[in-house]
C-alpha cells in the first residue's frame, strides 16, 4: 500500500548572467521561484533529490523515533518531486503495512514537517542545484505551508492512495509484449508511471514467460499475485 502526500516547493534561483534592471532580482537572495516556475527545471531537480537521499537510503522514518501506531504501520518515507498539474510539487512517498487514520496522518506530516524544516530539508536547501543557465536552492518547507497541523492540509486534496490495478490473465493468448503493454497501461491510468517504466525494465530483462509473468504480477494484481494483501514488497522497503 502506498500514500503520497504532496507539498509546495519554493526555490531562489541565480541566474549566470543578472539582469540588473530586473526588481526581482537580488544579488544575495536571487530571484524568488515558485512550483510553476520549477518546472523547467524539473529534471535537475528530481536527479539533485535522488542524488541527495541516496546518501541514507533516502528514507527519513530511520529517524523517527516514537514507538507508536505510526511506527508500526508506515514502511518508509522517501521525498521526491513530481509534476502535479502546472507546478512542480514536493512528494512524500509513504509504504504502508496498513492505512493510516486521519489522526496518524497528522502525526507523519507532523514530523516530516520537522524533517523538511531542521532535518533533511534543511541541509538540501544548501545544496547548489547547477542549471544551464544559473544555480538553484530549492526549499521543500514553507512557512505558509507547513505551521499547521497536519501540516500538508494545504495540498490535502492532492493526497492519493495507489494500490496495484487488477488484470486478468486468463485467456491471454501468451503474447508476453502485449500482456506487459496492457498491464503498463493499466499502472499509468493509475497514475504510476514510474512503476510503469520500471516494470517494463525488468520484464524485458526477463530470459522466459514465466519469470515474465511474474514479474508484471508483482506490480498489477493477477491471478499469479501473492494473496499477502498488506504486505509491502520486499523491494518497496526502504
Amino acid at each position: 500500500l502506498q500514500m503520497k502526500f504532496y507539498s509546495p516547493l519554493t526555490a531562489e534561483f541565480f541566474p549566470n548572467e543578472p539582469d540588473w534592471e530586473d526588481e526581482s532580482y537580488n544579488e544575495y537572495e536571487g530571484c524568488p521561484l515558485d512550483g510553476h516556475d520549477l518546472l523547467q527545471y524539473a529534471d535537475a531537480v528530481d536527479e539533485a533529490v535522488k542524488k541527495d537521499i541516496a546518501d541514507f537510503n533516502g528514507d527519513l522514518m530511520q529517524y523517527y523515533r516514537e514507538d507508536d501506531s505510526v511506527r508500526h504501520k508506515v514502511v518508509s518515507a522517501v521525498p521526491s518531486v513530481e509534476i502535479r498539474g502546472n507546478k512542480l510539487c514536493g512528494c512524500l512517498n509513504v509504504e504502508l503495512r496498513e492505512s493510516l487514520n486521519e489522526g496518524e496522518q497528522a502525526v507523519l506530516c507532523d514530523y516530516i514537517s520537522g524533517q523538511y524544516s531542521d532535518g533533511w530539508g534543511e541541509g538540501f536547501e544548501q545544496r547548489d542545484i547547477r542549471v544551464e543557465d544559473g544555480t538553484l536552492a530549492v526549499h521543500f518547507w514553507q512557512e505558509d505551508g507547513f505551521k499547521v497541523t497536519p501540516s500538508f492540509e494545504k495540498t490535502q486534496e492532492q493526497v492519493q492512495m495507489t494500490q496495484r490495478p487488477k488484470m486478468k490473465l486468463l485467456g491471454e493468448d501468451g503474447n508476453i509484449f502485449a500482456i506487459m503493454s496492457r498491464a503498463s497501461r493499466l499502472l499509468k491510468n493509475a497514475g504510476q508511471s514510474d512503476k510503469a517504466k520500471e516494470m517494463c525494465n525488468r520484464v524485458m530483462s526477463c530470459d522466459s514467460y514465466h519469470k515474465a509473468l511474474n514479474v508484471i504480477s508483482e506490480y498489477v494484481e493477477t491471478e499469479l499475485t501473492p494473496k499477502t494483501r498488506n504486505k509491502p514488497n520486499r523491494g518497496d522497503a526502504r
